[in-house]
């Protein structure tokens, strides 16, 4: 699967209010991992959990979406700034309806490439 940008938001531990991100997310062959910022995160088709992936090493729980086209991917009722990787600023601003980045929405960071082959030899451990 080609890389998609996302919005991805940290759930456990927080209310509506958890780290956000916005950034190029590579997927497994499957589409049931997703690789982002140094983490692998798995779909949970779960029931009653606060997000729709968990972190393959520590299990905490996040919100994985694709990008609003009207910029609203926080919720209204959730604080605080956005992450977003400064290498797709235009790609982001050319899917929604800005000209230019809100500084008091976001922020710029740097995210980190994940190591991929370290998640599949751990998936490959947990099940072996």
């Amino acid at each position: 699967m080609k890389p998609e940008l996302k919005y991805i938001e940290l759930k456990s531990g927080y209310g509506d209010n958890g780290p956000a991100w916005i950034g190029m997310a590579e997927f497994s062959k499957s589409g049931r991992t997703v690789y982002f910022n140094g983490k692998a995160l798995k779909n949970s088709n779960a029931q009653g959990i606060a997000g729709n992936y968990y972190d393959l090493e520590n299990g905490d729980e996040y919100w994985i979406s694709g990008i609003k086209k009207n910029g609203t991917d926080r919720h209204l009722a959730r604080g605080g700034k956005i992450m977003i990787d400064r290498k797709v600023v235009e790609l982001y601003l050319s899917l929604v309806n800005f000209n230019v980045l809100d500084k008091k929405r976001f922020e710029l960071v740097n995210i980190l490439p994940t190591d991929k082959q370290k998640f599949t030899m751990l998936e490959n451990q947990k099940t072996g």
